[in-house]
């Protein structure tokens, strides 16, 4: 995160979200849950990020017990009219389930995967490791990613596609930002209308036979601070001033 410049750090609860505003739709509390289960995160251009301290209190300590009828300050309601661009994480975020877990199972490794799964979205180990291993259990052949396709195209959110138009009524520019694999990804951006050009996630890799070789070490995702490093890009290359970030994993905090 060296050289990032960000002026504020702010978290937002999902009771400051939910709200029947001109920008964003109510959503219903079961993609509340999935989509807000940690803070979101917030980019301004201004100091470089290691002049700024933030106290940022957890969704347990700050979120209410019940979503109802919850308003959102009038910080939030400015954030969200103001923001320039909004980048999502994909698994269990604009989509109910997670990627790699899924094509696991549709290749017969799905428990050993989910456990090494939950551990990168921890944090614990390094997420590239963590991506090898996990690849490593099931070797997803080609068509075995084309037969997964097929058979089970993505579930995407209750009302993300609501989000996604809302935002792009009010002109802000949406991206995907995932650890997942472009392959599932794309799809998923179709479906909502988002460019192929918006999506930074990691490339599985073929051989001439469609044998599994790997995946692209070149993409920032692929790696711990990949995130960080996409949203930078993205924030460098359109002079964003205020960018933010959802998800709901460790991958998605070092983004901040």
């Amino acid at each position: 995160m060296e050289g990032l410049m960000i002026g504020r750090i702010t978290s937002i609860s999902i009771h400051s979200i939910r709200h029947q505003s001109s920008l964003l739709p109510a959503f219903s509390i079961h993609f509340s849950k999935n989509l807000f289960k940690n803070p979101l995160w917030l980019m301004t251009k201004s100091k470089p990020f290691n002049s700024v301290t933030a106290s940022i209190p957890s969704l347990k300590a700050s979120a209410p017990a019940h979503f109802d009828n919850a308003l959102p300050s009038k910080e939030v309601l400015e954030i969200w009219r103001n923001v320039d661009a909004v980048c999502f994480d994909v698994d269990s975020t604009v989509c109910l389930d997670e990627g790699i877990d899924e094509l696991a199972e549709f290749c017969g490794a799905g428990k050993a995967v989910a456990e090494w799964t939950a551990r990168a979205m921890s944090g614990s180990v390094p997420f590239e490791e963590a991506l090898a291993a996990r690849l490593s259990l099931f070797n997803p052949s080609l068509s075995q990613v084309q037969e997964f396709l097929e058979k089970r195209p993505p579930r995407i959110s209750p009302r993300i596609d609501e989000l996604i138009k809302k935002l792009k009524a009010n002109n802000t520019d949406v991206y995907l930002v995932s650890g997942g694999f472009r392959q599932m990804i794309q799809p998923v951006a179709f479906l909502l209308g988002i460019p192929p050009e918006n999506i930074f996630a990691n490339q599985l890799l073929f051989g001439s036979s469609g044998e599994f070789l790997g995946f692209d070490t070149n993409e920032p995702t692929s790696r711990s601070g990949g995130k960080a490093s996409a949203v930078l890009q993205i924030r460098k290359a359109h002079e964003y001033k205020l960018l933010v970030m959802i998800g709901d994993g460790a991958t998605d905090l070092e983004a901040r």
